[in-house]
């Protein structure tokens, strides 16, 4: 049986063959009428419209590669489904690649043989070299929430980690904290660099300086190990208050403050993270954090891809601010006291 063709729906629903190929094409402007038209005539004939043809017609695959290097990270996975709810508003769809490595090199020439029209690098970062590649390949690349230092070759969005780490740091010093430590995420991350700066930099304002410090990797088990590390000693060596560089490990540090160490959130000691994911707001972590505003990250994202794919603007960096989030794990020194 011969493949029905957009000729044939055109015929039956009496418009032009390029009505037919407006219908089926994401945003593109047809009229109510025409369109009713034409999927009705699709409908009786069975007709299914070919994207690997049209592709090759506009040269646009309406593919967008998302690379992600893990999404144990309860951050990650919402980002995931909204970035691509978001591009399927507009006519595109996600292929997504996950690498075991948080460098994005590894995987970007798989990537470039499926001729995707953008690249999301998230949780992952990509070389000075490997950017310029994708550029001369006419690809824009937007790093989310991640940053490369003196790049000209790609866009990004993060939020202002280093003014989100400052807020950590003064929440707790004005709330009477003593001995405050930091739990770091991957060290070399241009959001663990960024939060820890500002981290410190808020402490000195206010005449502190870190307690005590110890390396997550932004991986639950190694959290686990980082609060053992700093928290085992008695009390005056052990820090009153820890801002942990994001929620996933933060969770993991509460987890075994108290059902290892035998520790009270906040009585003994507060805790703030970084994200403000859903479950920090589950009744049984109430967790203090620094929140990044996924949905407006996304919408950044989206608009940066479109603009460059539409040659409209050249690579861009995009800061969203950053906002405190008050919850139980933190707690006022000095009303503590005034109870006691």
């Amino acid at each position: 049986m011969a493949a029905v063709t957009s000729l044939d729906v055109a015929r039956l629903a009496q418009v032009s063959q390029s009505a037919v190929s407006r219908t089926f094409t994401p945003g593109a402007s047809v009229s109510e009428v025409t369109r009713a038209k034409v999927e009705e005539a699709a409908r009786k004939l069975g007709y299914r419209p070919n994207a690997i043809a049209r592709s090759l017609i506009t040269r646009r695959s309406r593919m967008i590669g998302v690379v992600m290097s893990y999404l144990e990270n309860q951050f990650y996975p919402v980002v995931l489904e909204r970035i691509s709810q978001r591009l399927q508003r507009d006519g595109y769809h996600v292929l997504l690649f996950i690498t075991d490595s948080r460098d994005g090199d590894a995987v970007l020439t798989e990537i470039l043989q499926y001729q995707i029209d953008g690249l999301v690098m998230a949780s992952t970062s990509l070389s000075n070299a490997l950017a310029l590649r994708c550029s001369d390949a006419g690809i824009p690349v937007v790093l989310f929430n991640r940053t490369i230092r003196d790049s000209q070759n790609t866009s990004s969005v993060t939020t202002d980690n280093y003014q989100g780490g400052r807020l950590a740091a003064l929440h707790l010093v004005q709330h009477g904290h003593e001995r405050i430590a930091y739990i770091a995420g991957l060290e070399d991350t241009s959001t663990n660099l960024d939060r820890e700066r500002g981290f410190r930099d808020g402490l000195a304002e206010l005449g502190r300086r870190c307690f005590a410090r110890a390396v997550g990797n932004y991986d639950f088990e190694d959290a686990k190990a980082a609060a053992r590390q700093i928290f085992s000693g008695p009390v005056p060596e052990r820090p009153d208050a820890v801002f942990v560089a994001n929620d996933h490990m933060a969770i993991a540090v509460m987890d075994t403050l108290r059902m290892e160490l035998g520790l009270r959130i906040p009585l003994d000691v507060s805790v703030v993270g970084f994200d403000n994911v859903k479950q920090a707001a589950w009744g049984s972590y109430q967790l203090t954090s620094i929140e990044q505003d996924a949905d407006a990250m996304i919408e950044a994202t989206v608009k940066l891809l479109m603009d460059q794919m539409d040659g409209v603007m050249q690579n861009s960096a995009v800061v969203l601010p950053a906002r405190l989030v008050v919850r139980g794990s933190t707690l006022r020194r000095n009303s503590l006291k005034e109870k006691s």
